[in-house]
């Protein structure tokens, strides 16, 4: 659902862009970051913002609004209160949140249907009303469509949902905010923060074997702990990055939440354009391509990389290993080689009950093919799914995907004869899993985390829920 005038708004952007990138070379004596030029390009007033990180207050211009259906109900309302007949900045609804997953797709989205309808009707006719975009149940998760149809290079949107930075694995400053916030960017008021610290991961080498992009965010968490990211951009760089795919980055940008980040961001490459093209917005990646000097950090940020960042980690993918998180909270990483023993030394049940591939951070369609592939080795080695495998892609586009290139009949063929038991999820609609739509009966899922103090960690559940970057292969055989 591309929006009718969305190419001519990122040629004005990227416009923008440029004029403010131009104003932040005389004011700044040294090469720029890709957060930095982004920043610039969306100041109200980039010839005189001050720019003292952690301290000075920047007031800024953000290209778009998302709001899920949980968050939008109240920004609506108080949007309706600002007397305007349109929204000023480009809007989406995404109805994600209040679906709770229990049975299958068709099931859970009825009763959601049901149980919301007065939420809904509402939130389609305020949408309608006001000129936002509306996505309805079942379309797909809020993150996962956004990366798929909004989100654009050097661009910079807010959203009502902690996980909106998953949009910075397209190079977008995406950044979670409250339901006020969003109504003042949809009214033209515009949108303030205090001017982040710049943290930069240096990747270098490449992924290999069983490590994937999610062991880069979770080897970042265990340095930076829970809080190490607040008030902080984390911006990815070095030629480790050319590795990771665009979701593979999506994931890492994600759960920069987990460490408190105000978001995180990849560079523009031809990872990224490859993506946009595959999602249809080939434009979109002409015009990045055309500008694709404001879309990356400049060529002297990596040899400057200890002056110009607050902070800097260096990982080399190369020597990266596959890791766990969890349980209580999402710093606590051991390696797979000593989770075994990690998981007796703290009395941890090992039985695996449940096992989940899905929700924004893991439903992507590499996620659910990596997933895919274990399964189908499962099967030809004659192995039996042990405990239930549940899948939930992450958009609608993702599910009928994956349906047409085999990998949804590969988990059933998994299942054996016991496939419609235990492999409830393959049917699952498409919701916000982990992100904030509901799951039942579940206590042990590969998603991203939730812990102590977070929207829906129940106290009975916390002793058992961890993460894992492999994504579901342990529910085929248990733990060793």
């Amino acid at each position: 659902m591309h929006e009718p005038d969305m190419i001519e708004r990122v040629a004005a952007a990227y416009g923008r862009l440029r004029e403010g990138v131009a104003a932040g070379r005389e004011r700044v004596d040294r090469p720029l970051t890709l957060a930095e030029k982004i920043f610039f390009g969306h100041f109200v007033d980039p010839r005189n913002q001050p720019l003292r990180r952690g301290e000075d207050h920047a007031e800024l211009a953000p290209d778009r609004v998302a709001l899920q259906d949980a968050t939008a109900q109240m920004a609506l309302l108080q949007f309706e209160l600002a007397g305007l007949e349109r929204v000023m900045a480009p809007t989406t609804v995404h109805c994600d949140h209040l679906i709770q997953a229990q049975v299958g797709a068709a099931a859970d989205l009825a009763r959601a249907v049901d149980e919301n309808e007065e939420v809904y009707t509402f939130l389609r006719s305020a949408a309608a009303r006001y000129g936002a975009g509306f996505w309805k149940p079942g379309s797909g998760i809020i993150h996962q469509v956004v990366l798929e149809n909004y989100a654009f290079p050097g661009g910079m949107m807010i959203g009502t949902d902690s996980h909106t930075p998953n949009a910075g694995g397209l190079g977008m400053v995406a950044i979670g905010v409250g339901g006020a916030d969003a109504v003042d960017v949809m009214a033209g008021i515009g949108w303030g923060v205090t001017m982040p610290r710049l943290i930069g991961v240096h990747l270098t080498g490449e992924l290999d074997g069983w490590t994937t992009p999610k062991d880069v965010i979770i080897r970042v968490a265990g340095e930076l702990t829970v809080k190490g990211g607040t008030g902080a951009i984390v911006e990815y760089f070095g030629p480790g990055v050319a590795s990771l795919s665009a979701t593979g980055r999506g994931t890492i940008t994600n759960m920069g939440a987990e460490i408190g980040a105000t978001t995180s961001l990849f560079p523009f490459d031809e990872r990224t354009a490859a993506y946009l093209e595959s999602t249809e917005r080939a434009e979109i990646a002409a015009l990045a391509r055309e500008h694709a000097e404001y879309l990356r950090a400049d060529d002297g940020v990596e040899a400057a990389r200890a002056e110009v960042f607050d902070r800097v980690i260096e990982i080399d993918l190369s020597t990266l290993e596959p890791a766990w998180v969890g349980p209580h909270t999402p710093d606590l990483r051991n390696t797979v080689d000593v989770i075994g023993a990690f998981m007796a030394e703290q009395s941890y049940p090992t039985e695996v009950t449940n096992a989940l591939i899905g929700s924004c951070t893991n439903s992507s369609y590499e996620d659910i093919s990596r997933a895919a592939d274990i399964a189908r080795q499962a099967t030809e080695a004659g192995l039996e799914l042990q405990a239930p495998l549940l899948v939930t892609p992450g958009s609608e586009q993702i599910r009928a995907t994956t349906e047409r290139d085999g990998q949804l009949a590969t988990f059933e063929r998994a299942g054996g004869d016991g496939a419609g038991e235990r492999l409830r999820a393959v049917h699952w609609a498409v919701e916000a899993g982990g992100c904030g739509g509901g799951r039942a009966e579940h206590d042990c899922d590969l998603v991203q985390p939730q812990f102590p103090g977070t929207q829906r960690c129940e106290p009975e559940y916390v002793g058992v829920h961890w993460e894992s970057g492999a994504g579901g292969g342990d529910g085929v055989r248990g733990f060793d």
